[in-house]
Parts: C-alpha cells; sequence; structure tokens
C-alpha cells in the first residue's frame, strides 16, 4: 500500500479505531477541525499531522494526576479535567457505577483522590481497541 500524505475519513476511523460516524459527524462538526488539504474520491483529504494534533488536543483524555488523600467533590473533579462532569459522576453513583464517597460531611459527597483515580481508571474507554493483524 502508498503510503499517503493525507488521510480520508475511512482511513481516519481505522487509524484512531472509531467508526466513521464518529469522524464525520463528531469529529470533524468540531470547530477545531483542520481544514481540508485536497480531495480524495468523494472525501475531503487531510493532512495526517493535523488530524493528530486534533485527537491528541481534543479527544483524548490527558493524564490528569489527584492528591491521594485530598478530598475532591463532583465538582472539583470535573474543574480538574479529569474527562468526567459531575452530573455523570451523580448518576453513576445513583446507578452503583462510581464508588460510594469517603466522606459526607455536612451532607457533601467526597471521594479521596485515590479513589477517584481507581474509578476512572476502571471506566470503559470509548475507543475501539487496535486491530490486531
Amino acid at each position: 500500500m502508498v503510503d499517503r500524505p493525507g488521510m480520508i475519513a475511512p482511513e481516519i476511523a481505522e487509524t484512531y479505531g472509531v467508526g466513521i460516524y464518529t469522524v464525520t459527524k463528531t469529529w470533524m462538526q468540531h470547530p477545531a477541525w483542520p481544514a481540508p488539504a485536497g480531495k480524495r474520491g468523494r472525501y475531503k483529504e487531510y493532512d495526517r499531522q493535523a488530524i493528530a494534533d486534533f485527537v491528541r488536543d481534543h479527544i483524548e483524555r490527558q493524564a490528569v494526576t489527584l492528591e491521594p488523600k485530598r478530598l475532591y467533590t463532583a465538582q472539583d473533579l470535573e474543574a480538574a479535567g479529569v474527562g468526567i462532569k459531575a452530573s455523570t459522576i451523580r448518576a453513576d453513583l445513583a446507578r452503583g457505577r462510581w464508588p460510594e464517597p469517603d466522606d459526607t460531611a455536612d451532607g457533601v459527597n467526597r471521594w479521596r483522590g485515590a479513589t477517584a483515580t481507581t474509578a476512572l481508571a476502571g471506566r470503559r474507554s470509548y475507543r475501539r481497541a487496535p486491530k490486531e493483524s
């Protein structure tokens, strides 16, 4: 196969292990999506490095370090940029998919950083596993 400088939607989907619908209807609708570099067949072609930069900056969860012993509210965790919204934490807690709080003083749920980090590590990934050759 010839190594092309650009990528089209099906190649982007295969490279990053997501469905083409995710690429065309979600990623390409993002305001930071790169401009096309040309056209190949019926698809617009995008610079390979520009796509890699977009995925790194806007799609992949960035590693965030929480202080293990510090107590965090759901809002604190959202503000820390761990990749989950406070409302999702509350909903998952109600459904038994998030650990019970380590502290509930004054009626406020708080989790230690270590507890939240463990819970976040156990969350499912939204990216498909890479295809094996």
